[in-house]
């Protein structure tokens, strides 16, 4: 069977799809992975036969720089786009030799997913974080600065979207590129139990646990505490941050393990005491096998590492999809938020971790939970049996029935009651209630969602 791989270049992205490429490579399938040249010597240790994608980004000037390396939402969508459009002879040519049977595409990569609806090629999506839908979705806690960057950078997106039309690219809004719904083949890397609303998704999406190249186990017994400190890959520039670990850290009896990332000089953080070491990365599994606390900045990749190392966390998540990730950690009791990034917050966040066994008990049980899964062999068997029927009840579907109903009829109802109050009493109070029921619209529209969304469930689990 020969297997198409796209993702992002981006090693949140890439790194679980690793062990899935592995998996396909040693049951005899041919796979190509088209990807970066920073991750070749991953790629090629799998087997996999790397395809270097590099000659293909655009160029990005300063200003466009420093808004991808914050996070721009908008600038990310735009350069996706771009290499979309530089990537299209090249990739014409690719499908036509190659021929995959499978695209096996990480979800924001839009070249990948396009690609394979325009050649019409069975298509299987790599979902790096939750699965995402109108209801998991709201776990997402926006940010002032994301939702401004995402308004002013819609009419900008839309523009970007019509150079795609020329090349037989047909789609609508750049949310139709990224959202998958309930009809879209999707690997997930965690489990059911840890993924938000996760009867709201059909057999569509299999939930496979973390990808992971490891046969550890944990291993917490040693002289004394170990806490690991890392902000991922990408937001990591924080020397303020992590001397403010330093100073929290280095008079308690623990040792301190940070992984600063190569954007940040080691020079900034000053002469560290005897108990704190610090590297440019580390093997984190390795790390979190033997660590007691995880101070993240919760990427999807760190928190279900931590867990499948049964690690408690203290969490810092620096985006919209990180608080995601962390507001279901801590729901589940895995983690404490550190809404106080001062020296003295984080002791008393790392205290209350280390002496409230509560956490690590909850961190074991999620160990548990994610090492029942299938893992990168499940995905290798869904990604293998592409594309798969499903003729089970969409519960989003349902769900939605009522949800346009409500929309129409609400407004109505609050019209209708402004109006019978203006007439018999005062026009004042009229426009008064009128405006109080518009701005109760959202909340009693969720309310009335989430209703229905049990009602559903439960008429499906009979």
């Amino acid at each position: 069977m020969k297997i198409a791989f796209f993702c992002i270049p981006a090693h949140g992205h890439t790194n679980p799809m690793l062990p899935v490429a592995a998996e396909l490579v040693r049951r005899g399938d041919s796979v190509c992975f088209y990807s970066f040249n920073e991750f070749r010597d991953k790629i090629e240790r799998t087997g996999a036969e790397f395809i270097s994608c590099d000659t293909y980004l655009p160029k990005v000037d300063e200003e466009e720089m420093s808004r991808l390396m914050s996070v721009s939402k908008t600038e990310m969508t735009l350069q996706a786009i771009r290499t979309t459009m530089n990537m299209n002879d090249f990739l014409e040519e690719e499908f036509r030799s190659f021929q995959p049977d499978v695209v096996y595409t990480d979800s924001v990569c839009f070249w990948g997913k396009l690609n394979a609806w325009k050649h019409h090629v069975p298509m299987v999506c790599s979902t790096s974080t939750f699965a995402f839908n109108q209801l998991s979705s709201k776990y997402m806690k926006q940010s002032r600065a994301e939702v401004k960057d995402m308004i002013l950078g819609l009419p900008k997106i839309s523009k970007e979207l019509k150079t795609l039309r020329p090349y037989g690219y047909e789609v609508k809004s750049a949310l139709a590129l990224v959202a998958n719904d309930n009809q879209t083949d999707t690997v997930v890397y965690t489990s059911r139990r840890f993924q938000p609303y996760a009867e709201s998704f059909t057999s569509h999406y299999q939930f496979v646990g973390p990808s992971v190249f490891s046969d550890l186990l944990p291993q917490k017994e040693k002289p004394r505490p170990l806490i690991y400190i890392s902000l991922g890959t990408v937001i990591n520039d924080r020397p303020d941050f992590y001397l403010a670990c330093i100073k929290a850290l280095r008079e308690m009896d623990v040792d301190v393990i940070i992984s600063r990332g190569r954007y940040m000089d080691e020079k900034k953080l000053g002469t560290l005491p005897d108990n704190i070491k610090t590297y440019e990365r580390v093997d984190q599994l390795e790390v979190l096998s033997r660590a007691d606390v995880f101070i993240t900045h919760c990427g999807m990749n760190s928190v279900s590492e931590s867990l499948y190392m049964a690690t408690p966390m203290a969490l810092y998540p620096q985006t919209d999809e990180q608080n995601a990730v962390a507001r279901r950690t801590r729901e589940i009791g895995a983690g404490i938020l550190l809404d106080d990034d001062s020296a003295e917050g984080i002791r008393r966040t790392v205290k209350t971790l280390l002496s409230d066994q509560k956490y690590a008990k909850t961190a074991k049980e999620c160990c548990d939970d994610f090492r029942s899964c299938s893992g990168a062999k499940g995905a290798a068997d869904f990604i293998e049996n592409a594309p798969h029927s499903c003729d089970e009840v969409d519960p989003i579907a349902e769900m939605n029935k009522v949800n346009k109903i409500w929309s129409i009829l609400f407004p109505i109802f609050a019209t209708l009651i402004g109006i019978l109050l203006g007439v018999h009493v005062s026009w004042g109070l009229g426009i008064t209630v009128g405006v109080i029921l518009g701005v109760l619209s959202y909340p009693l529209n969720t309310c009335v969602q989430k209703l229905r969304y049990r009602a559903v469930i439960r008429k499906l689990k009979k």
